[in-house]
């Protein structure tokens, strides 16, 4: 991984015309088997996603996914436990480019309390398609997105205590199964 403002030359074209257009900001940029990745900073990733759209040079008129990762017990340092990933395709090159976000949870993760700092600003207003991947995001990692037009649990029901895609939430749950209405053929 590499700062984009230094010495070395990343060869996607994207990345030259993301700092050039955002010159004062700090991005950094990776490319891996052929995948190049721009990281930006949560404040910064409405614009550069809109500007990734709408620039000539890059015209990415497609979100293909949003997703969510939990970097708790990863072996590698990471800018944060928390990252969002866009994964974003354009069309006129048949080029593929993902930018990611990551975030730093500012309170215990291990219950369903809304947390100040994992909050990202929404991409539905420059791609509508956004809105049930980013439902899933929140649903299952407890991210949230600003300017969510209906930003409501998607997998679970809303009473959900916890968000089960977190590493810290536990891998047989915290006993909803047993709180489930057995429901039969004739009760239905």
């Amino acid at each position: 991984m590499t700062d984009a403002s230094s010495k070395v030359q990343l060869d996607h074209p994207a990345f030259a015309a993301v700092k050039e257009a955002f010159a004062s900001r700090k991005f950094k940029a990776s490319q891996y088997r052929g995948q190049s990745t721009l990281i930006v900073e949560p404040a910064d990733l409405h614009d550069v996603m809109a500007f990734l759209r709408d620039d000539a040079r890059c015209r990415y008129n497609f979100l293909s996914d949003v997703t969510g990762v939990d970097y708790q017990g990863y072996p590698a340092p990471t800018q944060g436990r928390f990252a969002v990933v866009y994964n974003l395709l354009s069309h006129e090159r048949d080029d593929r480019f993902f930018v990611k976000t990551f975030l730093n949870p500012s309170m215990p993760t291990d219950g369903a309390a809304e947390d100040p700092a994992l909050w990202v600003e929404s991409v539905c207003d420059l791609w509508p398609g956004a809105e049930w991947p980013e439902r899933e995001v929140f649903d299952m990692l407890g991210i949230r997105f600003r300017n969510h037009p209906d930003l409501r649990r998607i997998l679970l029901w809303e009473a959900y205590p916890g968000h089960p895609l977190r590493k810290d939430y536990p891998v047989r749950g915290r006993g909803e199964r047993e709180q489930y209405k057995v429901i039969d053929r004739t009760s239905a």
